[in-house]
């Protein structure tokens, strides 16, 4: 569920205001730095654990990856970090805020002030992890975790874009009552975040004495399934406590085998689209429907609530049989996935620059540069997807790539990274705009969409 947490923007949690002698603007930039560096260091971890398991569920003869459906994962998680480096969330309410104004002690840090910290971050991301799964407008910033049908380290990579809203310290009241230093929240909080990843996978199985104490790859199984006897269990993050205190604990069962994905499929590998597709649906039945309190309550309803005069009228596709349906999967032959995977790789070069020199960018080069890698994975995707308009939006991001490296004088971070960025970029959006042309041939041959 590592989602549940890291799908709220890193500051939604930690806030940036308050009084304090750093500016809020200050205090973000050295707290993106810091997390831009620490991401340089954890991404290639993931990246390795996914490709041990890879190595593993091969050398096993039980490989639960799929190529189309791991790059889907890993997009959405370059897609998320970046998103969350840029600050493109409204914080409503920060932690600091509720620190000043709800703590009736005043405490130093030391050893259990750090425990009683990461447990009140574990307790507030249960109910923010429920709330997710159980009102309709949170859905939508959730769906995308859980959209694979696969169930791999991969994953837990499926990470948010659409939360704008900073809303998280809310559920950090209980630790803003116990005086808990905002820099101890901010120390544990990635430390929370990164522990949750491990669990995603189905090669362990049940842990013995461990199941009663902590989230296990078990009971996360059962989370991501979508067994009606699974549906919107086990939401805790770190400690599975929670799940049983509070009725939403489930254990796996040996005769009903986890099926994975949602209720109502994505049938897209685009995970931007991903990120939108629930919250569409709430639009169109907001316009749809003629009543005016149906208009209001269908956002704050149970998950897929829809109102009863567009029920019949526009059905939707749903999973009737968990046991008895098709996967999402378009068919692509190996140029295809050979084209795919040879952007994605690109990209990730791209994220990893990013991530390096992050500091020295200013606020309009950062949103041209992550235009830049989101517009590609838009694009990429869009052919995973099988559409033939595709190779036309890579063509338009290859010739954008190419106006860009041509005028460097607007981007001052190129110093000394001058020849190796416009060689790179150089080879990449010309290799990028032959290979579009033979793509757009390629696309005619197989079945495509409109």
């Amino acid at each position: 569920m590592i989602s549940s947490v890291g799908s709220e923007h890193y500051l939604d949690r930690v806030g940036v205001t308050g009084s304090n002698p750093v500016s809020p603007t200050k205090k973000y930039t050295l707290l993106m730095n810091t997390y831009a560096n620490l991401l340089l260091w954890v991404v290639p971890i993931f990246y390795l654990m996914i490709i041990i398991e890879i190595v593993y569920g091969h050398y096993k003869q039980n490989q639960t990856y799929k190529l189309m459906d791991t790059i889907a994962s890993l997009s959405s998680g370059s897609t998320n970090l970046l998103k969350d480096i840029l600050g493109l969330t409204l914080i409503i309410i920060s932690y600091p805020f509720l620190l000043t104004h709800l703590s009736f002690f005043e405490i130093e840090s030391n050893f259990w002030v750090y425990l009683i910290a990461f447990i009140c971050i574990d307790f507030s991301s249960y109910w923010n992890h429920r709330l997710n799964h159980k009102i309709n407008i949170f859905w939508n910033q959730h769906v995308i975790h859980h959209s694979s049908e696969e169930f791999n380290l991969a994953c837990a990579l499926r990470q948010s874009i659409s939360n704008f809203l900073g809303y998280g310290a809310l559920f950090l009241i209980p630790a803003a009552i116990f005086g808990i230093p905002h820099s101890v929240i901010v120390v544990l909080l990635p430390l929370h975040l990164f522990g949750q990843f491990w669990y995603h996978t189905r090669h362990i199985g049940k842990l013995g004495i461990l199941e009663y104490i902590f989230v296990t790859p078990s009971q996360h199984r059962v989370h991501h399934a979508i067994n009606p006897i699974y549906i919107d269990k086990n939401l805790g993050g770190i400690f599975c406590v929670w799940d049983r205190w509070f009725g939403t604990f489930q254990e796996e069962l040996d005769d009903e085998p986890p099926v994975y994905g949602v209720l109502k499929p994505v049938s897209t590998w685009n995970p931007i689209l991903i990120n939108f597709t629930h919250v569409w649906g709430l639009i169109l039945d907001f316009f749809r429907t003629k009543s005016l309190k149906e208009k209001f309550l269908l956002w704050f309803m149970p998950t897929g609530y829809r109102p009863k005069d567009v029920i019949d009228k526009y059905p939707i596709n749903k999973i009737d049989d968990v046991h008895n349906f098709n996967k999402y999967s378009p068919p692509h032959n190996y140029f295809t996935k050979s084209w795919v995977l040879f952007h994605w790789l690109c990209t990730n070069i791209l994220v990893f620059f990013f991530l390096a020199k992050f500091s020295k960018f200013d606020a309009n080069q950062s949103l041209i540069f992550c235009g830049i890698i989101f517009i590609s994975i838009f694009s990429y995707s869009a052919v995973m997807d099988g559409y033939k308009w595709a190779y036309k939006l890579d063509l338009f991001r290859n010739l954008i790539g190419l106006f860009l490296l041509l005028i460097p004088s607007q981007f001052e971070f190129y110093n000394t990274n001058l020849f190796y960025l416009l060689s790179f970029g150089i080879i990449y959006f010309t290799v990028g705009t032959i290979s579009s042309i033979i793509l757009n041939l390629n696309l005619r041959s197989k079945f495509i969409k409109v």
